[in-house]
């Protein structure tokens, strides 16, 4: 006999009947009626080769299949039964391993210091794991399980993958203290903050960002002067320029406090951006994960 020619509800069937030695009281143990658990048990015998319950002189008695049945079944039903019940448990405080996501780089200079403080502070012996990606490559980390969550702008994702929105970001221009576009002479306005070349931060490698894109559908474009994979040599690269970089509120915030830089809300209406978490569908209801997504809300309510 193989696992394939019989389901749990007739081990369980087995296990009530050489415990209570008796087809009436097995039927009422497991709520069934009498007829029903005689022909799980016929099935029993015929499955297992073997009698299983005798009659004897005060009523069945267990054939000596059954008797090495009894206790291995009792403790495999239990342990089963246990598997099935129990929730996976998270406790913060001694948990280990690695929380892993993704974001574009203008998330992380905002949200990593704010986030690894919580972090440390209630689970301490986390570690964390942050993948700097464009909006597909993303999406594909988590379709490949090998991040836990993303976080960024995105215009499209497929229906198992579930998102919640943190933040309508605006986007501004920033630049040099002492920049010419500053003067008083100068209006700000998108002509003025177009004619200057523009720093361009795009994950991809490619020439533009999301402000491109919005840009065509005024019918205007920027002149890329140089295009940078991350933020690292943004603040040095505007500190000695006349470039523009054009990035969200966040980012630009933390650009003016770290880093002296200016920063102007850009002067044309292109709308805001917003920052979604994304997740698969397979974590929704995985403790350790839901943990993480409300870490990471903590943080977005403070910034």
């Amino acid at each position: 006999m193989t696992l394939g020619n019989i389901d749990f509800n007739l081990l369980k069937v087995l296990d009530a009947l050489v415990t209570e030695r008796n087809v009436t009281r097995a039927g009422k143990r497991l709520g069934r009626s009498q007829p029903a658990v005689s022909n799980a048990l016929q099935r029993l015998r015929h499955l297992l080769g073997d009698d299983l319950l005798v009659r004897g002189p005060g009523g069945f008695v267990l054939t000596p299949r059954a008797e090495a049945i009894r206790d291995p079944l009792r403790e495999a039903i239990g342990l089963m039964e246990n598997c099935l019940a129990q929730e996976p448990q998270f406790d913060p405080a001694k948990a280990t391993g690695v929380f892993r996501l993704s974001t574009p780089d203008r998330l992380s200079i905002a949200l990593l210091p704010p986030l690894l403080g919580r972090l440390q502070r209630l689970a301490p012996n986390m570690a964390l794991q942050v993948l700097t990606a464009d909006r597909k490559q993303a999406l594909d980390l988590l379709e490949e399980d090998k991040t836990d969550l993303a976080l960024g702008w995105f215009d499209a994702r497929p229906d198992h993958l579930h998102a919640e929105v943190m933040l309508e970001d605006q986007l501004f221009c920033v630049f040099r203290r002492d920049h010419p576009i500053m003067k008083r002479s100068v209006i700000f306005d998108i002509a003025a903050v177009l004619s200057f070349p523009h720093l361009v931060v795009s994950a991809t490698g490619q020439r533009t960002a999301v402000f491109d894109d919005l840009l065509v559908r005024h019918g205007l474009r920027r002149h890329a002067l140089v295009t940078v994979t991350n933020f690292t040599a943004v603040p040095q690269l505007l500190s000695r320029s006349n470039m523009i970089g054009v990035f969200t509120k966040l980012a630009a915030d933390v650009f003016q406090k770290s880093f002296k830089l200016a920063k102007r809300p850009v002067p044309i209406d292109v709308g805001s951006i917003a920052t979604n978490m994304v997740w698969h569908v397979r974590y929704d209801r995985d403790r350790k994960h839901a943990w993480l997504r409300e870490q990471i809300r903590a943080v977005y309510r403070r910034l």
